[in-house]
């Protein structure tokens, strides 16, 4: 998180893609939700979107990665949950 500005920023790229993803979020009011707000190519293959990945810390041993994308309809369409634990 950037001292200033109590963002939280980065960037994502893989061997296989050629797009080049920039992180722009925050943390909630509670601090378990962070919310990264990006875009990159429409699932169609024309054009940009909005997405966001969300991570909640839903406990100690307990996290969730959730993505979402803004549609046309300017409502947001999940299409992945991640669910991380720590074995003890």
């Amino acid at each position: 998180m950037g001292p200033q500005t109590k963002r939280f920023v980065g960037s994502f790229i893989a061997s296989m893609m050629t797009h080049l993803w920039i992180y722009d979020g925050s943390l909630d009011a509670a601090e378990k939700v962070l919310t990264l707000d990006t875009e990159g190519p429409k699932f169609s293959g024309e054009g940009l979107a909005k997405y966001q990945d969300i991570i909640e810390f839903v406990g100690d041993d307990h996290r969730t990665l959730a993505s979402q994308v803004l549609g046309d309809d300017g409502q947001w369409h999940p299409f992945m949950k991640a669910h991380y634990r720590r074995k003890k």
